[in-house]
């Protein structure tokens, strides 16, 4: 996509020495671009295939709630520990900096039986992979995932047994 890659700043050593963070947010900048970019993630056929999204808190749910519009699909949520009520279901993951835990209610899946995982960024896949377990582990299926960015030399994507399609390889 046509300055895509240029909207994306690296911040080094942030959250911590030695990581190059990825800054998307300039995407929401570009109105034209963040309308282009979810046109593009909106017509890929994992997402077409799912009967729901579920995005990763925080910036997968920029992206996940306009796909959701988008495509008429219903988008669960995948939070950090203390953000849900209710009944919940959760998976402890590795950082490439650090340990955290996300967490889906229970009850919203309980409609739908196929998913497509939503976030901003793949890099060694630890969120990826957690919102896949909690899926799994209810008994649903995971038809793939969709991320705006995928850091290929991290070769994240491949831990998973379903595709993964990113707009921008960088």
């Amino acid at each position: 996509m046509k300055n895509l890659e240029s909207l994306i700043k690296t911040y080094n050593d942030f959250p911590q020495k030695g990581i190059a963070f990825k800054d998307i947010l300039g995407i929401m900048h570009d109105p034209e671009v963040f309308r282009e970019l979810i046109l593009k993630m909106s017509s890929n056929k994992v997402i077409k295939s799912s009967e729901a999204i579920i995005s990763i808190e925080a910036r997968g749910f920029i992206f996940g709630s306009a796909i959701s519009l988008q495509t008429s699909k219903p988008m669960v949520v995948a939070r950090k520990p203390g953000k849900l009520p209710g009944k919940l279901i959760k998976e402890n993951y590795n950082l490439e900096y650090g340990k955290s835990t996300l967490s889906i209610q229970k009850e919203s899946l309980e409609k739908f039986n196929s998913y497509v995982i939503i976030d901003d960024l793949l890099a060694t896949g630890g969120t990826i992979e957690c919102v896949a377990n909690l899926i799994r582990k209810s008994g649903k299926k995971v038809n793939g995932s969709v991320t705006v960015v995928e850091l290929a030399e991290l070769h994240g994507r491949c831990r998973f047994d379903f595709p993964i399609e990113s707009i921008l390889s960088i």
